[in-house]
């Protein structure tokens, strides 16, 4: 994570549940699946720019609190589940901070422009002659 950002305890919820998967005689009696909850608005220092990317980011995967969700069902120990999702919460803030881009606005060339109108009249002309006798 990017240094100064801060996640509190308070803004962190886990819960365990059984997991789908293999698991052989384990995987009726042990609860191993991590669902970790992120309350986004309680991490500190992330500028209102990163908060929003983050925000945006993760619409598909928030509850009706607007918490984030992230689930883990990776291995059959549960502790390591719980640090795999604490490193997706962790991947989630860091790509918070990668400002996007800005797409220019192109123009295709006169040349390019040209080109596909004469593969345009090409084509055109090919499919006439499939058509076996028009008279044009």
């Amino acid at each position: 994570m990017a240094p100064g950002v801060f996640v509190p305890a308070a803004a962190v919820r886990m819960s365990a549940a059984r997991s789908s998967g293999p698991g052989g005689q384990n995987v009726n009696k042990v609860a191993s699946k991590v669902e970790l909850r992120v309350d986004p608005h309680a991490i500190t220092g992330l500028s209102d720019r990163a908060r929003s990317r983050l925000l945006t980011k993760t619409a598909g995967r928030r509850d009706a609190d607007g918490w984030i969700i992230v689930i883990s069902q990776r291995t059959r120990d549960q502790h390591r589940n719980l640090e795999d999702a604490r490193q997706k919460v962790r991947e989630l803030i860091t790509t918070a901070f990668i400002e996007p881009k800005r797409r220019r606005k192109t123009k295709p060339s006169k040349s390019a422009r040209e080109r596909r109108l004469s593969e345009k009249k090409r084509q055109g002309e090919r499919k006439l002659h499939r058509r076996g006798g028009a008279d044009d």
